[in-house]
């Protein structure tokens, strides 16, 4: 999102070590960026393992070693392990900061799969670490399976970092406990842009207490400092038991790399945390990092698309479309063009989503957004008022990026392309906003509606602005009335979307960090007007 506010003061920050009586001490063997190869021992995954873009018969696994290690997958139907399918992986080394994604292909579907990831000397195989065990479930093959998840974003944002006083990042206990299929991550996964202090004031004269790293210290240039904000967050022990539990689907919007970027942006010398002022260069290092630390099909080694956004396709109930609203966006501006062919996904990626979306035969068509499209997100980090993300605060006909929405916006209309359903993060507060075209100054399209989720453990804000091009009415919001609000203090938010079997019925709950149900709306199946 759009920094709305100052960040908490970010002095006094650990490199590495204690720093004063607020330090607090790193998980053993997790607090180093670079493997200790010196030290003797077999291999060891420290970091957990996760799961991610699992289909009917596919799923990715991943892991992190603490040294040069040969990755082995053993996957059972059952928790015991009777009976195992080894499946031989990448070798670990520093080339992808000893992190590695192995491909299970043939697996049943709807099925509980049983898996654990066991590290081996590469010079001598028999010298194997403790293994690592997880689980996911397979896409049903079945309709009447019905399908359960979840999504939110953003992660350690304005300087609000893992607080062991408050459990940590506590809102993903009670995401576990919904059991769900999988977890759509909708961006600002990390803050690259944003340093952990060891400490920061609450309103009440509290302090917030942060676990602190050295790469967590400075906004993120080089290479090691983008995967040192990935492995931070993968020192909350509540991250790691949720990742081997629930397997992702992963996309990345602004902060992986910095507040508001675009493409051939160039940083303002004003801007002196920076001494590399080419976004293209930190975008490049940051998009690395990211296919080194989450398992995404399209970003694993030997994938022929190279890219992050992507359909995942969940049985015969879902496919859950990636956008990718960062890598193709036009420069940010005021929004007022009468012609804008590039817009905030560019051509290619627009073309490609209305193929998919017209070949799709799920019941439901998620479109995974990692902005919002009514709402109204400006960005001022170049010193004027431009458009972040889609609406540009003009109620009338769409201008800049509003004209790609309207062409996609029609073009599943008069495709007559039904189960569209938007969810997004971003704007650091919950809402439910419904579009219809009767309230609209853009009319050729179908109603729908479009759900907003977030933070997971960073700054709240208070809602923004509604654009009424598209003529949305927020149905539902909770927000604070004050500006970067801390996870100590609550509103931070998560989403649910049941799909029923038998129905088709789609049941979405926004819900708090303690799982509590805020707003409730049942969708009806292959309807329009909803």
């Amino acid at each position: 999102m759009s920094d709305q506010s100052s960040a908490p003061a970010r002095r006094g920050v650990l490199r590495g070590a204690l720093a004063a009586s607020a330090a607090l001490a790193l998980p053993a063997g997790l607090g180093s960026a670079v493997p200790a190869f010196a030290l003797s021992g077999r291999p060891r995954a420290g970091w957990g393992v996760q799961a991610g873009d699992v289909t009917s018969a596919s799923g990715l696994v991943w892991v992190r070693s603490d040294r040069p290690a040969r990755m082995v997958v053993e996957v059972s139907p059952t928790e015991s392990f009777r009976r195992v399918r080894r499946v031989p992986g990448p070798l670990l080394g520093e080339g992808t900061d000893f992190t590695g994604t192995t491909r299970l292909r043939g697996l049943p579907p709807g099925e509980q799969i049983h898996y654990r990831v066991v590290l081996a000397d590469p010079d001598d195989p028999r010298r194997t670490g403790e293994p690592v065990t997880g689980t996911f479930r397979t896409a049903p093959a079945r309709r009447r399976d019905g399908v359960r998840f979840l999504w939110s974003g953003d992660i350690a944002g304005q300087g609000w970092g893992i607080n062991p006083d408050i459990g940590g990042y506590r809102i993903f206990d009670a995401m576990a406990r919904l059991d769900p299929d999988f977890f759509l991550l909708s961006g600002d996964s990390v803050y690259a842009d944003g340093p952990i202090a060891a400490t920061a004031a609450l309103p009440d004269g509290r302090l917030y207490r942060n676990l602190v790293t050295e790469e967590k210290s400075k906004v993120a240039e080089t290479l090691a400092e983008f995967r040192g904000n990935f492995r931070y967050n993968l020192l909350d022990e509540n991250l790691r038991r949720f990742n081997a539990r629930v397997p992702a689907v992963v996309q990345w919007d602004d902060h992986e790399v910095r507040n508001n970027w675009y493409p051939g942006q160039v940083i303002a010398d004003t801007d002196a945390r920076y001494t590399e002022k080419r976004i293209d260069v930190l975008a490049e290092r940051a998009r690395r990092a990211v296919s080194e630390y989450y398992p995404i099909s399209t970003l694993t080694p030997g994938a022929r698309e190279g890219r992050i956004h992507r359909v995942v396709r969940h049985g015969p109930l879902l496919d859950v479309f990636v956008l990718d609203m960062r890598t193709y966006r036009n420069a940010n501006s005021g929004g007022t063009d009468a012609v804008d062919p590039q817009g905030i996904l560019g051509r290619e990626q627009l073309e490609w989503l209305k193929r998919e979306l017209a070949r799709s035969r799920a019941v439901w068509k998620v479109i995974a957004s990692d902005m919002p499209l009514g709402l109204v997100v400006t960005d001022t980090t170049e010193g004027r008022r431009n458009v972040e993300a889609v609406a540009q605060g003009d109620p009338g006909e769409p201008l800049g990026r509003e004209l790609q929405i309207a062409e996609l916006l029609r073009f599943v209309k008069h495709r007559r392309i039904t189960g569209t359903v938007w969810l997004t993060a971003d704007v650091h507060h919950t809402s439910a906003q419904h579009y219809q075209p009767s309230r609209a100054a853009f009319t050729d399209f179908e109603p729908f509606w479009e759900f907003v989720s977030g933070p997971l453990n960073a700054g709240a804000f208070p809602a923004t602005a509604l654009d009424g091009t598209f003529g949305p009415e927020r149905v539902f919001v909770k927000a604070p009335v004050t500006s970067n609000v801390s996870p100590a203090e609550g509103f931070q938010f998560f989403g649910e979307v049941e799909i029923d079997g038998d129905s088709g019925e789609m049941t979405v709950r926004l819900r708090e960090q303690d799982g509590t149900v805020l707003f409730t709306k049942v969708l009806q199946p292959g309807l329009v007007g909803q």
